[in-house]
């Protein structure tokens, strides 16, 4: 399998996994609704169109020739994104339907979803501290409204998709991704961009004081981007068909999370509580076992080890004032 398809390729999860994918000597296809000038990583090696995946012409355009598609492209943001586009956010249903029935016509060999935590029923997240998430909680379903919903059906076509046409798709549920190249303001960006974000411009600034969502005890666990792409990897060359958390079973708080960013930063904050702002479920983190036992793999960075990488670039973007710093603030339509 030499010849590969990464949709959503201009954003943080696909670029880096362009970037890998050419390094370990694939050949590929990089697509992306984006124009190339806005995409936070072009890689010289890869093939890179800009095409709206919304339309089935358009899969059929980029699939010919292709053995495997990793599908990570979806119209979506941090909280505050989603708990206020939920109907733009599960049109990107029209993305997966379309990639698949394009997968089939051009016979494509295999096929990754990148699905998300947002599936999981919400009435086992109530709680600050929770049980890290099977995969079986996603049912009976209550996911987060919208986004979740997509999400959930999505996994539901690869698997019929499987069943009705012997297409290998593997289905993985991502756990808060961060790191580098990524968003970091304009609305899009998750609780770790954000606080790093806001860490540092108060370093650069001599602010003393970070807004925080919520009450700060709200708890999240946080996957570093190169695990996300190494467990991608494993997931799409294994023979697990259903779909499998890649995450981190590390839970903190919020307000852990800005402690942990402090201390990175060497500076310390007084907390201003934001209550009216989105919070998402109370409390959620990733169960491992499946991705340990069937991927024989488990993540390997700490939460500090990924906040003082991302931090430290998100610093350097804010001080340098670099044009790229606001790629992100522009909406996917």
């Amino acid at each position: 399998m030499k010849n590969i398809l990464v949709t959503g390729a201009g954003g943080f999860i696909g670029g880096h996994l362009v970037k890998r994918l050419i390094s370990d000597d694939y050949n590929v296809v990089a697509v992306d609704i984006k124009k190339l000038e806005d995409w936070y990583q072009v890689n010289e090696k890869a093939k890179s169109l800009s095409f709206d995946l919304r339309d089935y012409d358009s899969c059929l355009k980029i699939a010919p020739g292709i053995d495997g598609v990793f599908n990570m492209a979806c119209n979506m943001g941090g909280m505050g994104f989603i708990e206020n586009n939920k109907a733009e956010c599960m049109l990107s249903v029209l993305i997966n339907t379309n990639l698949l029935r394009a997968s089939i016509k051009n016979k494509v060999k295999k096929y990754l979803f990148s699905s998300s935590a947002c599936v999981y029923n919400a009435d086992l997240q109530k709680d600050v501290y929770v049980d890290g998430l099977k995969e079986e909680d996603a049912y009976p379903a209550l996911p987060e409204d919208g986004y979740g919903w997509e999400k959930l059906f999505s996994e539901r076509m690869c698997r019929h998709f499987y069943e009705d046409f012997a297409l290998e798709t593997r289905v993985a549920r991502y756990h808060n991704v961060y790191g580098e190249l990524g968003t970091f303001d304009g609305g899009r960006e998750k609780a770790p961009a954000a606080i790093c974000r806001k860490v540092a411009d108060a370093k650069i600034n001599n602010k003393e004081n970070i807004d925080i969502w919520g009450d700060g005890k709200q708890t999240r666990s946080f996957l570093y981007i190169d695990d996300c792409i190494e467990g991608t990897l494993k997931l799409f060359n294994s023979n697990f068909r259903e779909p499998l958390n890649i995450g981190s079973d590390e839970q903190v708080s919020i307000n852990e999370l800005v402690n942990i960013t402090e201390k990175v930063a060497n500076i310390k904050l007084k907390k201003s509580y934001q209550l009216d702002k989105p919070k998402g479920v109370r409390g959620r983190s990733s169960n491992n076992e499946k991705m340990i036992k069937n991927l024989k793999w488990n993540y390997t960075y700490k939460l500090e080890q990924g906040i003082k990488k991302t931090y430290e670039w998100i610093y350097n973007e804010l001080k340098e004032m670099n044009p790229k710093s606001k790629k992100f603030q522009k909406s996917y339509k």
